[in-house]
Order: C-alpha cells, then structure tokens, then sequence
C-alpha cells in the first residue's frame, strides 16, 4: 500500500526524495513476505544491520525505482502488484528526473528562445499555434514569483511620495509650509537619522548603544519620520498608522518614541534665546514704536492628560481652569512670533508664579529686559530680582503715547503669544488626551513641537 505521510522518506541509496518535498511520488514500505523483503533488500543493495532496519511504518522506497508494469493500472491509488520488486536505480543506468528549475530561470530561458525566434527572419510567424504543454503553467508561476518579490518590497517606501505631493499636503502631514522647507531641514538631519538606534534596543544595550551599528529598518528612513508625523503632527491613533504602514502597533510606538527622542536631541542644541538686539532687529514697526524693550512674551498653557488611576495623581495633575486632569507648559515668545522659551510640562495644578520660578527663564534675562505677561503672572517680585521689568495689561506706567494706543500695542502682543501657542496646538497629538503611555516623552514631543512651530515663519503684524 502506498505511503502518503509527510514524514516519508526513501530508503534507496543516493535517492533524496520524501513526501514533503515530493508529495506527487507513491511511498511503499518493504513486503512482510521474506522471500520478497530479501528481493527487495538485495535490489536496493543494502544490508540489514545497525547502520540499516527496517521498521513497520518507517522505511519506504519512492515510487521512482518501480516501472510503470509494478503498478495495477486499473487501481485508483498507486498500488503495487504483489510481486513487484524495485528495479530502477542509479548503478543500472537509470537516472532520475532532473529538478524542476525556477520560474524566473524558466520564463527567462523561454524569453530567450522568443528572442532568438523573433531575431530569425527565416521565422515563420504563426499567430494561430497554442503555447506548448505547461507554458501557461510557467507564466503563471513566474506572475506569482514576481508578485511575491514585489510584496517583499516594502510598500511604506513610497507612501512619503505618496502622501506628500505637494506644499499644501507636506504642512497638513509634517506641519512645515513647504516642500522647500521640508527638504531643508530633512537635508540637515538625514546624515545622523540614518545613525539611529530604536529605543527599545538602546535600552538593553545601555551605553553599548552608541558603538553599536544601526540595524536594518523594515522601512525607508523618511517613512519612519512621516510615521512619527502621522501620530504627533495629525494626531493618528496607533492602529491606523499600523495599517497604512503594515506593521505592528508595538513598531508604530517603538519608532515614535525613538524620533521624538532623536530629534529632542537634536533640537536641544539649538540656542532658540536670542540676543536683546536680534529681538529688536526682527520686532514689527509698530511694536518697536511702542515697546521697545520688550525682550520676551510669557504664557501658559495646558494639554489635556489621561485621567491616572493614582488618586495622588489625580489631585496633582487636576487643573481648576480646565476641569481636568492636565500638564502645564510656559512658552515664551519674541513679538515676531518666533518661540525662545519652552519649559517643561509640569502637573496642572502648579501656578504661573511657580512655573516661572522653577522653569529656568529668570537666568536667561538681563538688567533692563522688560516681560510682559497676563494679568495671572504675579511675578514682579522675580523680576525684579534679575533686575527686568513686568509689564501687564493695561500699561501701568506713563508714556508719551496715549492710553489707547499703548492699550492696542499689548493686545497685539498678546495676540502673538497666543497665536504661537495656536502653532504648538495645531499639533494634533494634543487634541485628545495624551495617553499615560506616552508620558515618559511628552516633554521631548513638546519641545518638538514648539520648535517646529518656528518653522512655519513670523507672524504678520499690521502696521
């Protein structure tokens, strides 16, 4: 009886064949007569010994060692005749079929012969013969070959091309205004990106890290960084991203926090303090008129954060203005719109006095700066100490200018902290609450976004 298990092998000396590779051949185990096992021992020219037993259920010879005579012919599976003995074999001038080549190399040697037919001039061309027995068969498995190699092929390497055609599509995906700008910045960073090491391996090898070689990555490095985008800058939720980009949630969060963590770095070697007189080269006209000293425009604001399970937690991070449990941020801005100033995001209950204290905004200032701030910064007192000056609405000291225009002139200025605080918000990470998960790199993701809000240029003062 024929053998159809997987775990088939033949037992011929130099014949390879089993039933995983070669499930199309018949595997037959060795007769129980004596007579015929010694038959069928001594055809295979082997001995029975410790290199060689035969087992009920474990030794087989292939189907390739029988002539088509050894088989019933009547019989629906390939049974043997009862006195049937294996007589084809390598030493007896048999040879087996050779192995089937590849699809790639028989559609290339197909390709070849049509070339060659087609180069012949004596070549009589016959549109109405049918393709040789099995050419169909081997185009389709060449169709398929290459369908497979082009899965292979990372599909997320386009999706940056793809998703970011033009100007209007690169501000909505990466928050930049341009393509030109992108391509600026993207120049800038590329050289060390290309260095990285995920997170998540950088944490098991330490500081072996650094001496390490950057892995291979399952895509292309800008994809990595458009991924990174779609989470921060459109505020995507892990599962779509996972989906657009065929991979894993857990690769999705591994390459977020490995970007907002590289370009952290990154941005933290930017000196984004700027000089009392570059302040005073970029103001608008109309604010230099009015207030010329002005060195900084401070604010808070608040990003919503999920509600912990720590009731300590909850008290800590609860904020009375927004009726929620929130972290708390200062930005400070120059009146050109430009961000100078980002502090840490701390628990939401803190007060403006406090943040400005703890934040490390008091050390950058000089005797003279002058501050201005809502009427919530009750922080003349530290001011006062470094020797700058707070000016709040309205303007509580007398000027050549009239109440009126003074008035118009901090209201402006105002707008612009606010409208730069817009800029960081457009950020859509920050419309929903932030997760707990992310909460050991929110304050690189907020550093991020308030210095790729300066990306977006200065604000446009009216005169």
């Amino acid at each position: 009886m024929a053998q159809i298990r997987r775990s088939c092998f033949c037992s011929v000396p130099g014949c390879s064949c089993g039933a995983k590779r070669q499930p199309y051949l018949s595997y037959h185990a060795f007769p129980t007569d004596p007579k015929q096992r010694r038959q069928w021992i001594h055809a295979i020219r082997r001995d029975e010994g410790p290199n060689f037993c035969i087992k009920s259920g474990s030794t087989f010879v292939c189907s390739r060692h029988f002539t088509l005579q050894d088989f019933v012919s009547k019989s629906a599976t390939r049974r043997l005749k009862s006195r049937a003995v294996p007589s084809l074999f390598a030493w007896n001038n048999f040879t087996a079929p050779a192995t089937r080549e590849s699809a790639f190399k028989r559609a290339r040697k197909q390709l070849s012969q049509k070339a060659s037919l087609a180069n012949d001039a004596t070549a009589d061309h016959d549109y109405m013969a049918h393709p040789p027995p099995g050419a169909l068969d081997e185009a389709l498995d060449y169709i398929k070959e290459l369908e497979a190699r082009l899965q292979k092929v990372n599909v997320s390497a386009t999706l940056f091309s793809r998703y970011c055609t033009s100007d209007d599509q690169i501000q909505y995906y990466t928050k930049f205004p341009s393509e030109r700008v992108f391509r600026i910045f993207w120049e800038s960073i590329e050289p060390s990106a290309s260095l990285l090491v995920y997170w998540t391996r950088a944490q098991k090898l330490g500081e072996e890290a650094c001496a390490e070689a950057s892995p291979a990555r399952c895509m292309p490095l800008i994809d990595e960084f458009l991924m990174y985008s779609f989470r921060v800058a459109v505020g995507m939720k892990e599962q779509l991203i996972a989906d657009m980009f065929q991979v894993s949630i857990a690769t999705v969060n591994r390459v977020t926090i490995t970007w907002a963590n590289y370009l952290f770095i990154v941005f933290s070697s930017i000196n984004l303090w700027i000089s009392r007189e570059k302040v005073k080269a970029s103001m608008p006209q109309r604010l230099l008129k009015f207030s010329p000293n002005v060195r900084v425009i401070l604010d808070c604001t608040e990003v919503a954060l999920e509600m912990p399970s720590s009731l300590a937690l909850q008290s800590e991070t609860f904020s009375a203005y927004k009726n929620h449990t929130t972290l708390k941020g200062l930005i400070g801005v120059v009146p050109c719109g430009l961000v100078t100033f980002i502090s840490a995001l701390y628990a939401g209950c803190i007060s403006e006095k406090e943040i400005t204290k703890v934040s490390g905004i008091l050390p950058l200032l000089e005797p003279g700066d002058e501050v201005m701030a809502d009427k919530g910064f009750l922080i003349q007192d530290l001011l006062y100490k470094v020797g700058a000056k707070l000016t709040i609405p309205p303007f509580r000291h007398p000027g050549q200018f009239s109440k009126t225009e003074e008035t118009q002139t901090i209201a402006l200025l105002q707008i612009v902290v606010e409208r730069a605080i817009t800029r960081v918000k457009c950020f859509h990470i920050w419309d929903s609450p932030l997760p707990l998960a992310l909460i050991g790199t929110v304050n690189q993701i907020w550093h991020n976004c308030c210095v790729l809000a300066n990306y977006q240029g200065p604000f446009c003062v009216a005169d």
